[in-house]
């Protein structure tokens, strides 16, 4: 059984972030970039699979030569090898045009499952995983916090977090993407003997030319959503006190709630 798991390295979420002068992105210099936290639980995910299977983890990363490292990363965990998309003509896409690459891409592999994280830390689409399995033509799950693959493994029965709280169950037929939610599992911790052995594990790279798809949709000529800017949270260290017996201090705030907060109608 081959698994694909697709990972994104994303800046550290403790890292100290700073606007690049055409206020587009970030300033990436000095900045720390990690594997995408949701990302980790999909490897795992992945690796549990294919340990009860004998199957076969293929990891997919398309992003910039840093994310080298994350791919490194993911075949310390376990994967077996790793297809790399750093073409400068992907990248700078939105989910759109990247989740086309990576679906061509996935698709030459011949693989029957695969997974994502929910979502990533820094742009937060949650879309990729869609626009990769309605590429391929294949079943879909958002939100997975279980997977059970059936013995004939034709299919698998899928947990999915629903907004009320409650769990849904379901069954789908293979090969199908799954997007899974963070806590499915407890990710692992790469070992000094994985570690190694992936410096020896094959990371094949794949240019904008070998995915068969006209260039003009893929990166950011294939993209219908453009950045324009981006800005730092704004954070406000105003504070009013409020006097008065209990009866006036509430009527002052039910008035700031209506008319300044606007959360009261």
């Amino acid at each position: 059984m081959k698994i694909a798991v697709c990972v994104k390295q994303v800046p550290d979420a403790e890292a100290r972030l700073r606007i690049r002068g055409d206020g587009a992105w970030i300033e990436e210099e000095g900045v720390t970039f990690v594997l995408n936290e949701t990302d980790t639980y999909a490897v795992e995910e992945a690796l549990q699979i294919a340990e009860r299977t004998g199957g076969e983890v293929i990891a997919f990363c398309l992003g910039p030569e840093r994310a080298r490292e994350a791919v490194r990363k993911v075949l310390a965990l376990g994967a077996a090898r790793a297809v790399f998309l750093s073409d400068p003509a992907l990248l700078g896409g939105d989910a759109l045009a990247t989740g086309r690459a990576l679906a061509a891409a996935i698709r030459a592999e011949g693989v029957d499952l695969v997974l994502t994280g929910s979502a990533s830390t820094d742009l937060g689409f949650a879309a990729t995983g869609s626009v990769i399995a309605g590429e391929l033509g294949w079943p879909h799950a958002w939100l997975v916090v279980g997977v059970e693959l059936a013995e004939d493994r034709k299919s698998v029965r899928v947990t999915r977090e629903m907004e009320s709280g409650m769990n849904e169950s379901s069954r789908i037929a293979l090969p199908a993407v799954l997007q899974v939610q963070g806590g499915i599992n407890q990710p692992r911790y790469a070992s000094l003997k994985g570690i190694m052995a992936a410096k020896r594990k094959e990371i094949r790279d794949v240019a904008a030319g070998d995915l068969g798809i006209d260039p003009s949709r893929l990166g950011r000529a294939g993209s219908r959503l453009e950045t324009v800017s981006v800005a730092l949270p704004v954070s406000g260290r105003e504070v009013e006190w409020i006097e008065g017996d209990a009866a006036a201090v509430a009527a002052v705030l039910v008035t700031k709630l209506e008319q300044e907060a606007k959360v009261l109608r």
